[in-house]
């Protein structure tokens, strides 16, 4: 990996850098330190500032400029990412040495279009995506030809950069891993297994792939050599269309949470079911009255484990279709009335994650009842509502520490470090 290092503020450049990006709005000119392996960015300013012994690049953006130095040219759009064809278009005119494109990626369909374009341009470039979404695309170098990537020093300059050091340490071959589902500024998972991959001396990182489709995960996953992602509300039964084989839990609970490639072989698991155990291992399940509110991927995997650990399970959801489909998958019974006649509660809705109304009557909560709701890290009306009723209180973190630690066993081959999984996301 070739990273260019580029300063949000004036500042000695860093040493053993592969090179520099010198940018005209932030030094008034060329530092000390800066040679052939620089590149001067001018951000509108004259050429002239640059002086002819310069050997390195230079970015005169989208100018057509007629200068005496290597030039780069280079395109921005803030908004979205073009398809690959617009892509190549507006990068192949031209007599630059280097076409570079930046373009704020949203959707799996945008990075594909970043590397489809990468593959379809016959010329030098620098294609990134910017964003959370394209943090990929800074790290996988290679996998789109790119001439160099950036990291920062001190303070970033575009959306989703990492810093130079870390790029530097991850290196074109780490092991990615990542989530995706929509909206996920609410989480936590990003903490908590970067957290256990530090620990574990692995060379990967976690990323977060907030993609308002599932449109083309799989090409995404295999071209930029994803090893797994973890799916969340609203995908883990979409995303199952999208896949290879269904394996493990997620065969017989019609759900998956967790996604393995292998040598390009999707494979879709669920790891929510040893969340959910994990969660409640204080609790004794064996013929056990147990509720299940909500009808969706989630609650599929509760009443999976539920089944299987010995409790009579019902299930309660506003979708009187999907509750049926879940009753009906797991010898589950339909509930439409309150909580009191139950051991086990368990939320598999995302209210309290957003405004709502639960799918039974909270007003029967009483002592000697363990509530677990999977909406973790808030005090939510129905955690506050069991804790003033006296239940014992399975927490959400355990559920997403336990399926999480599951589906770190999948893609790294090695066990998490569950402490420091749950420290990292308290």
């Amino acid at each position: 990996m070739r990273v260019c290092t580029t300063y949000g503020s004036p500042m000695p450049l860093r040493r053993g850098a592969a090179m520099h990006e010198i940018r005209l709005d932030v030094f008034d000119g060329i530092p000390e330190g800066a040679g052939d392996e620089s590149l001067v960015t001018l951000c509108g300013k004259d050429p002239s500032l640059v002086p002819d012994s310069f050997g390195g690049l230079v970015d005169v953006g989208e100018r057509d400029l007629a200068i005496p130095h290597r030039k780069v040219r280079s395109f921005h759009d803030f908004s979205g990412t073009p398809d690959a064809e617009g892509i190549v278009s507006m990068l192949s005119e031209g007599d630059q040495e280097v076409s570079k494109g930046a373009f704020m990626a949203s959707s799996f369909a945008d990075i594909c279009s970043i590397q489809d374009a990468s593959r379809a341009l016959g010329r030098k470039h620098v294609l990134l995506g910017m964003g959370p979404m394209g943090e990929v695309t800074r790290i996988r170098q290679a996998a789109l030809g790119n001439e160099f990537t950036f990291g920062y020093e001190g303070t970033p300059t575009a959306p989703g950069q990492l810093s130079a050091e870390e790029m530097e340490s991850l290196g074109d071959d780490c092991i990615l891993v990542g989530i995706t589902g929509h909206p996920l500024s609410h989480t936590l998972s990003p903490r908590m297994q970067n957290a256990a991959i530090r620990k574990a001396g692995i060379n990967g990182r976690y990323l977060v792939f907030d993609s308002p489709s599932l449109d083309r995960i799989e090409d995404a996953m295999r071209g930029y050599g994803i090893r797994g992602i973890n799916v969340t509300i609203p995908y883990k039964q979409d995303v199952m269309g999208h896949l290879d084989r269904i394996a493990g839990a997620a065969e017989e609970v019609g759900a998956v949470n967790t996604i393995v490639n292998d040598g390009g072989v999707l494979t879709g698991d669920n790891t929510d079911v040893a969340g959910v155990l994990h969660s409640l291992s204080g609790t004794a399940l064996k013929g056990a009255k147990a509720l299940v509110m909500g009808s969706g991927g989630a609650s599929r995997a509760a009443a999976y484990a539920l089944t299987k650990a010995g409790s009579g399970v019902c299930v309660s959801g506003r979708n009187r279709r999907t509750v049926s489909d879940v009753c009906k998958a797991f010898g589950a019974e339909p509930h439409s009335g309150g909580v009191g006649g139950f051991d086990v509660i368990v939320n598999c809705t995302p209210i309290g994650l957003v405004e709502g109304e639960y799918p039974a009557d909270l007003s029967g909560l009483h002592r000697g009842q363990t509530v677990l709701d999977m909406v973790y890290g808030r005090r939510t009306p129905l955690v506050s509502r069991a804790a003033d009723a006296g239940c014992r209180l399975a927490d959400g973190a355990d559920m997403l520490v336990g399926q999480g630690a599951e589906s770190f066993r999948m893609w790294f081959g090695k066990e998490a470090d569950v402490g420091t999984m749950k420290e990292a996301i308290q």
